[in-house]
């Protein structure tokens, strides 16, 4: 079964912002790849399985 496309999750803007004042310049395939959407859905995944396994439906700060 294909995983359902998800819209990006991150300001691409504040990516470039936060990367550039560490000194570093960022490639064209960090924002507009699916790489990094892909970890941040992996996390919040994680996240919610944590909560839904704990009896929550709200997910918190300690599930991440």
């Amino acid at each position: 079964m294909a995983k359902k496309a998800v819209d990006t999750l991150f300001v691409k803007s504040k990516v470039r912002e936060y990367i550039k004042g560490k000194g570093c310049n960022t490639s064209g395939d960090v924002i507009d790849g699916d790489s990094l959407n892909s970890r941040i859905v992996e996390l919040l995944d994680k996240a919610v399985a944590r909560a839904k396994a704990n009896g929550r439906k709200t997910v918190q700060e300690k599930d991440l």
